[in-house]
């Protein structure tokens, strides 16, 4: 790399200037996954093409997720799906570049990922500056400038040092001349002047881009350089002695482990009619869908997540002196694990209750298959104690990671959210805590919906609802509702939204691209505004219902 010093600086600079040419006063969309693109071929690029440097074969399976994730950014935009992508990519971008000769990642334990990354944070402040200097040293003591100096010929000067200390000085002189003109009104008059013999009407927002372009360069360098000469994992940490060290006995542990589960036990013992009791026990005892649905619930995850968290904290400082001990220890962390299986699926139950009774909501579908994960991981977990690869769990957790991310996307949230409500209306399985004469054979009530939730939901959602407004199998009444829905989201849809091609996002062009060939069947829909707060509105339907545009509703 030393000897393609230029390129490395110039492959970085253009990375930074695209991320401005595709950032800069646009919306998120494909320029995400296009920045990634162009950011792996440029390292591959340096790397593969300029240094010969060939990564490893097991570090290339991050390209696979990667890409998904990159393209899921512009195909979804339900913001928790979104989110999730754009932070997976980030992360498996971080770990390939970690990983890029040794592709050992499939062995990391997490104390490898902390190691890990903070060697590659490091990398990127200190590797551009250390490398730097190494090519200077190089190109002073080179063999070609001592055979010109004794011919007597002027050594040959390159004019990137001018060029680094011009982009260096820019930021720092705008700097203290914005101070010095704030401190004298006849400098700033005299600057104003120049800046506007020179032309230039946004002299700041250039000094402000031009910095960020020259810190994004800096820090990619630093990451390439990282992956060619810092990610060969000859050593992992987690194949050594544990960090922290085995520091608590065995009978502390045991007593603590032993505890826990004697707890479990007990409370799965008595709970168990509860676990798995359905409308019957909730009559009998006199509890409502709503309360017997959601008490306990969120108790019930974090009992799950702290469990799983003191196996594996256990497990890294308990001494295990012979295979009896081992033995014991592992059939602890087993039956811990186990009884946490019972209570998570008890949660598990609790929630499909609930949304049975309520339906669903972006919160409690995110539960829903974040319930699932977990449950898999936890499995996963009682695999490894039995195998006794326990070293494996951060690569467990990984995979569980990745795989709770792509179901959102795959599930697609939002349009899942609608399908679901809607069935559950056309099926009469709506909750009436508050009315026990009428029950679920009653005639459908559009209003059960929730059509201001609806008008809530991201740009996923509207594909599934003009179906189902169109869909003859629709009664007319739920029919009326959804054209509601649809209404506000036509009287709400970005009157301007930005066009350009860095911002296309699949999900926002089909929704706009429907809202224009649903409008002539929203005939008879009429928008009607509030006359004592003008950001409310409403929508009067054929039927003469009147529904709220997305401003009453929360549903947890």
């Amino acid at each position: 790399m030393k000897a393609n010093s230029n390129r490395l600086w110039l492959v970085a600079i253009a990375l930074g200037w695209l991320f401005d040419f595709l950032f800069w006063e646009h919306e998120p969309g494909v320029n995400f996954a296009i920045y990634v693109i162009f950011c792996l071929a440029g390292g591959l690029y340096l790397l593969l093409g300029v240094e010969k440097t060939r990564p490893a074969r097991d570090a290339l399976w991050l390209l696979i997720p990667i890409l998904f994730f990159a393209t899921v950014t512009f195909i979804r935009a339900e913001l928790m799906t979104t989110f999730l992508a754009h932070i997976l990519t980030l992360f498996l971008l971080a770990v390939f570049a970690i990983t890029f000769l040794g592709g050992r990642w499939v062995w990391y334990g997490l104390w490898d990922y902390v190691t890990g990354f903070l060697k590659l944070g490091g990398n990127m402040l200190v590797k551009p500056l250390a490398f730097s200097a190494e090519v200077r040293t190089l190109a002073l003591a080179g063999s070609a400038r001592e055979e010109r100096a004794e011919r007597g010929e002027q050594t040959k000067r390159s004019a990137w040092p001018v060029i680094r200390g011009i982009l260096i000085a820019l930021p720092i002189v705008a700097i203290f001349a914005s101070l010095l003109a704030s401190a004298d009104a006849v400098f700033d008059a005299r600057l104003q002047d120049f800046l506007e013999w020179l032309n230039i009407d946004n002299l700041a927002e250039y000094i402000f881009r031009l910095s960020y372009i020259l810190i994004g360069a800096y820090l990619l360098v630093g990451v390439f350089l990282h992956a060619a000469t810092q990610s060969k994992d000859e050593k992992l940490l987690s194949e050594q002695k544990p960090m922290l060290g085995q520091f608590l006995g065995f009978t502390e542990s045991a007593i603590v482990l032993g505890s826990v589960a004697l707890l479990f036990a007990i409370f799965v013992v008595i709970q168990f009619q509860y676990f798995f009791g359905g409308q019957a026990n909730i009559k009998i005892d006199g509890f409502t869908y709503s309360e017997y649905a959601r008490r306990g619930f969120g108790e019930l995850i974090a009992v799950a997540f702290f469990s799983l968290l003191l196996i594996l904290v256990a497990g890294a400082v308990t001494k295990r002196e012979n295979e009896t001990q081992r033995k014991t220890f592992s059939g602890l962390s087993i039956g811990i694990m186990l009884l946490v299986l019972v209570m998570l699926v008890s949660a598990y139950r609790r929630l499909v209750l609930y949304e049975t009774a309520y339906g669903f909501s972006e919160l409690r579908t995110y539960t829903h298959v974040f319930m699932i994960w977990l449950g898999a991981l936890l499995v996963a977990t009682v695999v490894l104690e039995i195998l006794r690869r326990e070293r494996m769990f951060a690569l467990a957790a990984l995979i569980a990671s990745i795989g709770f991310a792509a179901t959102l996307p795959i599930l697609n949230v939002d349009a899942f959210i609608v399908k679901q409500n809607i069935q559950r209306a056309l099926d009469g399985n709506l909750a009436f805590d508050n009315n026990p004469s009428r029950s679920g054979s009653d005639p459908i009530d559009a209003d059960q919906l929730d059509i201001s939730y609806f008008t809530q939901l991201s740009a996923d959602a509207l594909p599934a609802l003009v179906a189902s407004f169109r869909a003859d199998s629709t009664p007319a009444s739920v029919r009326d509702a959804l054209g509601a829905a649809l209404t506000c989201l036509r009287y709400e849809a970005d009157a301007s939204p930005d066009t350009n091609w860095r911002s296309y996002h699949f999900s926002r062009w089909n929704e706009r691209k429907l809202l224009d060939e649903i409008r002539p069947e929203l005939e008879g829909y009429f928008i009607k505004q509030d006359e004592d707060y003008e950001w409310r509105s409403n929508v009067i339907t054929p039927l003469k219902k009147e529904y709220n545009c997305g401003y009453s509703s929360f549903m947890d």
